[in-house]
């Protein structure tokens, strides 16, 4: 059975569209690209006084593991010119495990499904664009269930 894995990838510093593109190009081929969702320039959040962000969600398939994966991303992070920043402060580029398929995963280093996922619109809405159906496996709530909860106001979908 094939996996519904989503990751969140998201830039503020550079040339964003290329961070991203960068980011997808640079997946393979530990990890294949699914499917990508249309890029929207989002307002930072938890530290607001920073440049806007380009936020998207891709759909991908691996053979990783869930803390492999988590590995991996934070390797190809690195690769791709982050550099350590405070807490949800800019950065070159940002990816995050959204679902494992319907793992349940609380440890000291990954929480599965992403802890606040369900209150970013930055994140929902992306991910409405790819499965909008897809349930949580914690809260049960479809991903458009969830995104009617939220205030979309600044996620502004960018021509490509």
């Amino acid at each position: 059975m094939q996996k519904s894995i989503y990751l969140a990838l998201g830039t503020n510093l550079g040339d964003r569209v290329l961070n991203l593109q960068a980011a997808r190009d640079a997946l393979p081929p530990t990890v294949s690209l699914v499917a990508s969702s249309p890029v929207y320039e989002t307002p930072p959040w938890g530290v607001s006084d920073q440049p806007a962000f380009l936020n998207q969600v891709v759909h991908i398939e691996t053979e990783l593991s869930p803390l492999g994966l988590l590995d991996y991303l934070k390797d190809l992070e690195i690769r791709l010119g982050r550099e350590p920043s405070i807490r949800y402060g800019p950065r070159q580029i940002d990816l995050d495990i959204l679902f494992y398929g319907q793992q349940i995963i609380s440890d000291e280093n990954l929480t599965i499904p992403h802890a606040r996922l369900h209150e970013r619109a930055f994140v929902l809405v992306p991910l409405a664009d790819l499965d909008p159906e897809f349930r949580h496996p914690r809260l049960g709530e479809s991903v458009l269930e969830m995104l009617a909860k939220l205030d979309t106001t600044g996620v502004e979908k960018i021509k490509s």
